[in-house]
């Protein structure tokens, strides 16, 4: 039997199943990839493609947006996890490549548009994608904060600022002006990072 922990935040019921849970957010997952839309995506379709009831799913998560952001939550610490090759160049590069590559495909970059005017509209789902954009803006940081305790970027560069600046615009093109999110955009903005930290790898 899988043991049981506590969710990252608040939720509905009681502990959840770590199987169960990784369950529900893969069914998700695999609707995404299947080209399911946010109708589409009902909780009936979930909880059949996890094998649990739908009352599993809302004794955990107080909406459908809510279990949605945790699955994109799972789905990019999956596919685009923080590297670590001792160099904030090539860090950067291939953390922001593949962020920016996962999340400008279709269907997700529509998903991903759908949860930000979902969250306008249910706190539930705001809160979930709020601490999703926390969650990966984190690992930014973590790069940066890494990079500066190897002497590459300069001690007052605010990593937080940086790490917003770069999923800012991310967003911005996601939610705002429909331009293009994809790897080629993820590298000008590694240079761009590069050069305002000032450090070893900027100069180089």
């Amino acid at each position: 039997m899988a043991r049981e922990k506590p969710a990252a935040r608040a939720h509905t019921g009681r502990r959840r199943n770590e199987a169960a849970r990784l369950a529900i957010l893969r069914s998700v997952a695999r609707a995404v990839e299947e080209g399911a839309t946010l109708d589409q995506l009902t909780i009936d379709r979930i909880a059949a493609g996890a094998g649990v009831g739908r009352q599993t799913i809302y004794r955990w998560w107080p909406s459908k947006g809510a279990v949605l952001a945790e699955a994109m939550a799972d789905s990019a610490q999956r596919l685009a996890p923080r590297p670590d090759s001792g160099s904030l160049r090539d860090d950067l590069r291939l953390f922001l490549a593949a962020t920016f590559d996962v999340a400008g495909r279709e269907p997700v970059v529509g998903l991903l548009r759908s949860v930000a005017a979902e969250a306008q509209r249910d706190p539930a789902t705001a809160a979930a994608l709020a601490e999703f954009a926390g969650a990966r803006r984190a690992e930014l940081v973590a790069i940066l904060d890494a990079a500066r305790n190897r002497g590459e970027v300069h001690r007052d560069a605010d990593a937080e600022l940086l790490a917003e600046q770069a999923f800012g615009l991310l967003w911005y093109r996601i939610a705002v002006s429909g331009e293009p999110v994809d790897p080629a955009l993820a590298q000008r903005l590694a240079a761009g990072l590069l050069a305002q930290v000032g450090g070893r790898e900027a100069a180089t």
